[in-house]
């Protein structure tokens, strides 16, 4: 998924949001603003339109708390986490390392809707505070906002919405929360994270065959909690169901290639004898010299055998042609210390994870400062296709 656009940045991770977001957050605001008005027949326009702009920001806000605790407990743990990206389906971090063990495993998981769940029980805590429960509100959630004001209302919906949404995450549907869960308690059972990760992808795809199914049966009139019935709420829940049967056979796809990669040394796919380019040449003469006529896509940049930095045909497409012949490549390369590396001594699967994780082309590998190679992704797809001739690696 590609980063989108910047918001800002909390506790060193980029917040990010994708185009889709705008998409849900439209409807979500349609919706609510709808709901809201059949709610309340008093309200006028700008009140519910008002409310369900506010309601909307919140819950989004509340996603991104949701996130945001999975990540710091992921930093707590040791693993990097590389941004948060709000999108169609809600949110996800990008926690660039699996937990070490089963316990890292279980905290990072569990924390995300634990946070939701308390992020509603306090909205719905203070709503009460506001206007107390009316009998049988428990059962049927509608009649708490009867008659209730703009800011409870607000509440009542932020809190039942937070709480659907820790009790969704809680579902054993690998990726969601609930199945990273479950694939800790099989892991630590097991002592196998591979078998682990087998065993809560299938059952993933068993939830998103059944939220599949469910779906198609609420278009036909079937009510189901916190879903409803209806052509629009079965038709979301199919699609949910979809999305999370195409993670999980990912998931599934992904460990058959750590497992065809784990054992295959990085050196064994690496590039040796790259072309290298000295810091401080025009970035005219890389184009010209060394860019034109081949189908490189980085060159490292060295001083001696060492290496300082990494210039990409991204790098030089932010440089105006005009500037190419006053520009020098120490001027648009990435520096080493930013580099994401490979060592000798990693095999393979490492490298796959960086070059994923970072979404980059190709990495150095490095033994103490010195250059030994590059290993791009496309010779690792490459030769995963050689070796998986029914289509495993494509």
């Amino acid at each position: 998924m590609k980063n989108g656009l910047l918001i800002g940045r909390l506790f060193g991770i980029n917040i990010y949001l994708d185009w889709s977001w705008l998409l849900i957050f439209l409807l979500v605001t349609w919706s609510l603003a709808t709901e809201f008005t059949q709610m309340h027949p008093t309200w006028g326009p700008g009140l519910s339109w008002g409310v369900a702009l506010a309601a909307a920001l919140l819950f989004f806000a509340s996603v991104l708390g949701h996130e945001l605790a999975h990540s710091r407990v992921a930093q707590a743990q040791g693993i990097p986490v590389g941004h948060i990206t709000l999108f169609l389906f809600g949110g996800v971090a990008n926690i660039q390392q699996e937990p070490r063990t089963p316990l890292a495993e279980f905290l990072v998981a569990i924390v995300g809707p634990i946070t939701s769940l308390m992020i509603g029980a306090i909205c719905l805590l203070i709503a009460s505070l506001f206007a107390p429960m009316p009998a049988g509100a428990m059962v049927n959630p509608v009649l708490a906002f009867a008659g209730a004001g703009p800011l409870t209302t607000l509440l009542l919906w932020l809190g039942s919405i937070n709480i659907s949404l820790g009790l969704f995450n809680l579902l054993p549907g690998f990726p969601l929360d609930g199945g990273r869960v479950l694939r800790s308690i099989l892991w630590g059972a097991t002592g196998n994270f591979r078998s682990a990760t087998r065993w809560a992808a299938g059952i993933g795809q068993g939830t998103a065959w059944l939220l599949i199914f469910t779906g198609i049966a609420v278009c036909f009139g079937v009510e189901v909690p916190f879903f409803g019935s209806g052509l629009i709420s079965g038709l979301w829940l199919a699609f949910i169901g979809w999305f999370l049967s195409s993670a999980a056979n990912q998931s599934a796809q992904q460990v058959v290639v750590q497992d065809m990669l784990e054992g295959v040394p990085a050196t064994r796919l690496m590039r040796e004898n790259v072309p290298t380019l000295p810091a401080w040449i025009k970035v005219g003469d890389l184009v010209h010299g060394y860019l034109l006529g081949t189908d490189e896509q980085a060159f490292p940049v060295v001083e001696g055998d060492r290496l300082v930095g990494l210039v990409t045909l991204e790098d030089i497409r932010k440089v105006a042609p005009e500037a190419w012949d006053t520009t020098l490549v120490a001027e648009v390369m990435t520096p080493v210390d930013r580099l994401t590396i490979v060592q000798p001594q990693d095999n393979a699967a490492t490298a796959l994870d960086r070059l994923v994780a970072q979404d980059v082309r190709q990495v150095p590998v490095v033994s103490n400062g010195h250059l030994l190679g590059l290993i791009r992704r496309r010779d690792i797809m490459h030769w995963l296709q050689l070796q998986a001739p029914n289509g495993v690696a494509r």
